[in-house]
């Protein structure tokens, strides 16, 4: 795959194509004033959807009760994110707040005293799931409302069109001409009174038109326009009114309203699910970026996720900036866009506008004791080259699988991320622990006889001399043999490009 041609710098102030891991609240205090044409969030709210849930499993969702004890707790918590959105916005950008039902109508405040409420343009409502059985009493809630704002009424608007429906054309497009193309008619009388278009017109089916006392919508040169080209809807009865004719394949479709039922969410067949439970379809991000950007504008998404939004932007040719706390989100979504945009990540190829890099992944061991155990699990499998397993509750003691690139295997499903065999892969085992010991390595031992695995691999901080020695001797009964690597060693191996696995 050829790399992408460099694009011109937007902007001399701020660094794009940038992911940056951390707080957002930190790294947006740092960009100047006015340097973003679009934002773009969809910040995690406690619901059953269990938003920071990374694989979808209850192991790896930190408690919402740990940050956002309450709505208003919440809306502490966005309030202060949300002002330095406001603040690095460009009088000719727009901001989307996407969100669900928990707390949309207090956000709805929260934006009005942000950016104003003459800021305010519209609540799209996007149908994000089909209709499904309800448990209890009452309506099944199956949208969400993205808040659209504006920097100023000179916002960026680049009006978007969807194709008409079936039923639509059936009913509207009745006409169809001799060459086959479907059409519509329109009145041509003149809304308000215009004496100066009051004209009649011998058409040139020999009929003279009388027109409307309000006068004709176009003058007579235009009127003889139409009626050349074969435009003119001639009525059956000489009486009545000419009207002209619109031809479907000349229309743009639809104009998008602010109801988006048009796009289906993310599904367990969609190629592009990549197991985020709060992942949003590319589609819906690209609407959002092509009507409120232009080709190398600014994107900025504070609450990146799997990246969504920062594809779009690679996509439609835009520069993008990513903010997110989560390091297993982070090198997800540098994975998809070196995946599926091309992109390489790298430091020399950044510099000229053709890659991308990631800022401030916790790349010590002091850093790495701190982040949540879930986070540390994924952290150390990725890095390994593995995929971190989808079961964290009843794993049975394997925290990820390496696949050797010699196996070569072929995908289940591009939806699942899984493997058509099963019989070449290699466990992970991995201890969030200053020093595993001796029943660790036991453990694991068991696990490897279990799985018939002849190698595994284990990731700690550092080990027990006890639990060196049972490595050892396992390897001389069995064969079978533990790579025991710390933290350091994937450290080392990231700084000097060794591959340990």
């Amino acid at each position: 795959m050829s790399l992408p041609k460099p694009a011109a710098k937007p902007s001399s102030l701020v660094d794009t194509r940038v992911i940056y891991c951390g707080d957002n609240l930190d790294q947006l205090s740092r960009l100047p004033d006015a340097c973003v044409d679009l934002i773009y969030i969809d910040p995690p709210f406690n619901s059953n959807r269990n938003y920071e849930v990374f694989w979808g499993e209850t192991r790896e969702k930190r408690a919402f009760d740990d940050r956002h004890a309450s709505t208003q707790a919440y809306i502490d918590f966005m309030r202060p994110r949300c002002v330095q959105l406001a603040r690095v916005i460009k009088p000719t950008g727009s901001f989307y707040y996407h969100c669900d039902w928990h707390a949309s109508h207090y956000v709805k405040i929260l934006l009005d005293q942000t950016f104003g409420e003459n800021g305010f343009q519209s609540e799209i409502i996007w149908k994000r799931t089909s209709s499904h059985g309800n448990v209890g009493r009452g309506f099944g809630s199956i949208t969400d409302s993205i808040f659209f704002f504006a920097g100023s009424s000179e916002f960026t608007w680049n009006q978007i069109y969807v194709p008409y429906s079936a039923e639509h054309i059936e009913n509207k497009f009745t006409g169809v001409d001799p060459a086959g193309r479907r059409y519509t008619t329109s009145d041509l009388r003149n809304p308000g009174v215009r004496p100066n278009l009051r004209y009649d017109y011998q058409a040139s089916n020999g009929i003279t038109y009388k027109p409307h006392p309000n006068g004709w919508a176009v003058c007579r040169e235009v009127m003889e326009q139409y009626d050349r080209e074969s435009r003119l809807y001639f009525p059956k009865n000489p009486s009545g009114r000419l009207r002209l004719k619109r031809y479907l394949d000349e229309t743009q479709g639809e104009r998008i309203q602010n109801l988006w039922d048009d796009i289906s969410p993310i599904n367990s067949q969609a190629a592009e699910r990549l197991g985020y439970p709060t992942q949003k379809p590319l589609a819906l991000l690209e609407r959002i970026v092509q009507s409120s950007s232009n080709e190398n504008d600014i994107v900025l998404d504070a609450f990146c996720g799997c990246g969504t939004a920062l594809v779009a932007a690679q996509k439609l040719k835009r520069q993008w900036i990513g903010i997110d706390v989560s390091p297993t989100a982070c090198r997800v979504m540098a994975k998809r866009l070196r995946d599926v945009c091309g992109l390489p990540e790298d430091e020399a190829l950044w510099k000229t506008g053709r890659g991308f890099v990631v800022r401030d992944l916790p790349w010590t061991e002091e850093k790495l004791r701190a982040i949540p155990p879930f986070e540390f699990e994924n952290w150390a499998v990725i890095a390994l080259g593995g995929i971190p397993n989808k079961t964290q509750v009843g794993d049975r003691g394997i925290d990820g699988r390496i696949y050797p690139v010699s196996a070569v295997p072929e995908r289940r499903g591009k939806a699942k991320g899984e493997f058509e065999f099963t019989d070449v892969w290699y466990p992970i085992q991995v201890k969030q622990k200053d020093k595993v010991g001796r029943p660790d390595i036991d453990q694991f031992e068991a696990v490897m006889m279990r799985e018939e695995r002849t190698t595994g691999f284990f990731v700690a901080f550092d080990y027990s001399e006890d639990a060196r020695a049972e490595i050892g001797d396992f390897f001389k009964r069995t064969g079978r043999m533990i790579r025991a690597l710390t933290v350091q060693d994937i450290l080392d191996e990231a700084k000097l490009g060794i591959k340990l696995a």
